[in-house]
């Protein structure tokens, strides 16, 4: 084997994802802690003075205890080079999740042991499964009273259509919890509360038909339950298939509580036992194996102002292929041009570190003096290669937002711009109004929130804000239509967005219907195929 194909082989990049509150940030966080990437796990809610998840690096995140934003980390662990995307749970910046995921390899999904799946679960699995990608679940919070095992995994069976293995099972829950018990190491790993912040558990490894070191472990009663589950589990359950579990038809289930750091440690080095090296991805119809040599990239997320002493702007790039090695020049797809990566950067949240060269797998950052866009393919000159792009989520919620200051045009400007081009907001405005008053469209309320909040704190730039009665926006894809002559409800407008592409703004389903049916040869789309 190559070095390059050694490289490339033991990268594992992964996305967790989850319903809000469910625990993916302090996994994340523990995750990190045995890596020896943090030396202190962060709380990810508290008081203004206590620590924050270091994922969450927004000061907006650690105030409100949510991401808002997705976070890259980079570790080494057991002769694997770890890339973590930790991801939004919260529906409102579900797109960052969407694009987010497009990177991944695998996804890590996080359930609340009491709740169960929850609506933001639900939809983010079915972006995995679009891919195709491994699904491991970890079910947490083990520590608290819980549902049945059997429930939640015939929930997990049922919902997504895919097979599931408990690579563990849990000894009772809330405050009868005593551990799991590994399947397939046939060992129970005990629980004590003062493995709160440890990065040890103990494990006997125990026989299920000895009764007498199991009732001295866990007592008679749980002793009885665990061997009829197991029974039942080895019985009925699905059959371990690495097969299955690599193309996302099985997924492995952990039981655990990361916030005791109870059960972390196992998980991940079976998690990096099961799951893939970097996937070959497709560009114009081909497949492209990240073991080829020559280096390409893609633009999955753009992020302004991470960190206050540089003020500058990241573009997050997922390598596909190769090896990138710094100073070298590369071919930028859509302008046509050629071009030095400049301080190309590991990610540990907002933290950052220059590095000589990265590979196939890996997630680099690297300056953005403007030229890209979410989706842009970048890769060696002469390469006839263009990875798909990643298309725009209609907006739901719209409002219109001017500055307070008419003084501060140009900061207004450059940071509504910047924060749409991130993917954050989409900003729209009426033809030959200029940029005076800015329609914003996004696709959870919460993100207007964010948006003033980085004007303010970032631009320095105040702004007021009206809400709008839009429900829904269309791109006009005929290219005869002329917008200004549509015959429209008088309660539709015409806009454009900032790359010049007409759209229409809708109140209600039945105005589209109307817009469609009064203009012959007018084609509207939800999504913009120009991305």
């Amino acid at each position: 084997m190559t070095g390059l194909e050694n490289e490339i082989n033991r990268r594992r990049t992964f996305a967790i994802i989850s319903h809000p509150d469910a625990g993916k940030t302090t996994l994340t966080e523990k995750l990190l802690l045995y890596g020896g990437a943090i030396q202190l796990a962060g709380s990810v809610k508290g008081k203004a003075t206590a620590r924050h998840a270091v994922s969450d690096w927004m000061e907006l995140e650690k105030q409100r205890g949510i991401s808002i934003t997705s976070s890259v980390m980079q570790f080494e662990y057991r002769g694997y080079c770890i890339n973590i995307l930790d991801t939004p749970g919260h529906q409102d910046f579900s797109e960052d999740t969407y694009r987010t995921l497009m990177a991944a390899d695998s996804a890590v999904m996080v359930i609340d042991a009491a709740k169960g799946i929850e609506p933001q679960t639900r939809k983010l699995f079915k972006i995995c499964a679009m891919r195709k990608i491994p699904i491991f679940t970890f079910i947490n919070k083990l520590d608290r009273e819980a549902r049945s095992p059997f429930d939640l995994l015939e929930e997990l069976e049922h919902e997504f259509g895919i097979g599931t293995y408990p690579m563990n099972w849990p000894i009772g829950c809330g405050q009868d919890f005593k551990g799991v018990y590994d399947r397939k190491e046939e060992k129970i790993l005990a629980f004590h509360e003062f493995h709160r912040g440890q990065d040890k558990i103990s494990a006997v490894t125990c026989n299920l038909d000895d009764k007498e070191t199991l009732d001295g472990l866990i007592g008679q009663k749980l002793r009885v339950s665990l061997q009829e589950d197991i029974e039942l589990v080895d019985g009925a359950g699905y059959d371990y298939d690495l097969d299955a579990i690599q193309c996302g038809a099985l997924s492995p289930v952990f039981f655990g509580s990361a916030l005791n750091n109870f059960g972390v440690e196992p998980f991940l080095n079976w998690f990096l036992e099961m799951t893939v090296s970097p996937l070959p991805r497709v560009s114009k119809g081909n497949v492209i194996d990240p073991f080829n040599p020559a280096f390409s990239a893609f633009v999955f997320k753009i992020q302004a102002n991470m960190n206050k002493a540089h003020r500058d702007r990241i573009a997050f790039m997922r390598i596909c292929s190769g090896k990138f090695v710094r100073e070298k020049e590369y071919y930028h797809v859509q302008s046509g041009k050629t071009l030095r990566l400049p301080q190309p950067q590991q990610l540990m949240a907002s933290d950052r570190s220059v590095i000589d060269e990265a590979y196939a797998g890996d997630i680099i950052g690297v300056f953005d003096p403007g030229l890209f866009s979410i989706g842009d393919t970048i890769c060696e000159s002469g390469m006839a290669l263009q990875y798909d792009g990643i298309p725009s989520f209609a907006p739901e919620h719209f409002a219109a937002v001017e500055r307070i200051d008419t003084m501060k045009r140009k900061q207004f400007e450059k940071g509504i711009l910047q924060i749409a081009q991130e993917g954050a907001i989409q900003i729209f405005h009426e033809p030959y109004s200029g940029f005076e008053e800015v329609i914003v469209g996004v696709v959870g309320v919460l993100q207007f929130e964010v948006l003033e909040y980085r004007l303010r704190t970032e631009y320095g730039v105040e702004i007021r804000r009206r809400d709008l009665p839009y429900e829904m926006i269309r791109w006009i894809t005929s290219e005869k239509t002329v917008p200004s002559d549509l015959n429209v409800t008088s309660d539709t407008k015409w806009v454009q967005d900032y790359k010049g592409n007409n759209l229409l703004l809708f109140t209600a389903q039945w105005c589209v219907d109307w817009a469609l049916q009064k203009n012959t040869g007018l084609s509207l789309a939800e999504f913009n195929s120009q991305e």
